[in-house]
């Protein structure tokens, strides 16, 4: 009978790495073409003028100017009206 618990049994020891998520630009910055502005999972934050998205969602400048960052109403599926934020670069 074993005396002691066998080695590699803990589940809790692994940890993931950070996706560095969040806003990078605030509203008022400048802003060059290709810089990231908001690094997100999914679509909290949609793009305006001047701001592409890419395949993770993430939102940067096409154009050169300054952050701004608005509210637009979105209606669901279920007919629900939303607000969203969009990001627009001027």
């Amino acid at each position: 009978m074993a005396h002691r618990k066998a080695g590699g049994t803990a589940k809790n020891l692994r940890d993931s790495n950070p996706k560095y998520l969040g806003t990078k630009l605030y509203a008022g910055e400048k802003a060059k073409p290709g810089s990231v502005i908001v690094r997100q999972r999914g679509t909290k934050i949609l793009p305006g003028t001047n701001v592409g998205i890419g395949n993770d969602h993430t939102l940067y400048a096409l154009k050169e100017g300054t952050v701004r960052f608005s509210t637009k109403r979105k209606i669901g599926f279920n007919s629900l009206t939303k607000k969203k934020k969009v990001v627009n670069i001027d």
